[in-house]
């Protein structure tokens, strides 16, 4: 098993876990494309931020969604895709649970930011990523 395999919890579900999983994928990402994570898991009432990270002078507040499946599918394949998970209340909340990090945070109004999506597409059974995807500023 990949390195990322050592990061299953047994307590948890394998949904929790393919999201656990998913979280970890898109933070090396990132990292490995300049970004620098600020934080992880950033939990309020009303919702929780996945990763936080800085690059070029712009915050970016991830929402990352994972998916397992035994193939990638193919262009013009009816498929599910994970991003169709981020309905408009769950970027309400986001938002307001980004209000509230930067409020808490003491982040300069003058700073900008933006909301982004990490899509993640692991192999079924093995957890090998098949795919990494960004959207970016998915406010717009």
């Amino acid at each position: 098993m990949d390195k990322l395999g050592d990061k299953v919890d047994k307590g948890l579900s394998d949904k929790q876990n393919i999201g656990l999983l998913g979280e970890e994928t898109a933070s090396l990402f990132l990292k490995k494309h300049g970004f620098v994570i600020l934080d992880r898991n950033y939990r309020k009432v009303f919702g929780e931020i996945d990763i936080v990270a800085k690059k070029g002078g712009i915050i970016h507040f991830f929402e990352v969604k994972t998916v397992s499946r035994g193939t990638l599918p193919q262009e013009g394949e009816d498929e599910f895709l994970p991003e169709e998970n981020i309905h408009p209340w769950k970027i309400k909340r986001l938002t307001r649970t980004i209000q509230t990090y930067l409020l808490q945070k003491k982040i300069s109004e003058d700073l900008d930011w933006q909301l982004d999506a990490a899509l993640v597409y692991l192999e079924k059974g093995t957890n090998r990523v098949l795919k990494i995807e960004i959207i970016e500023d998915i406010l717009v």
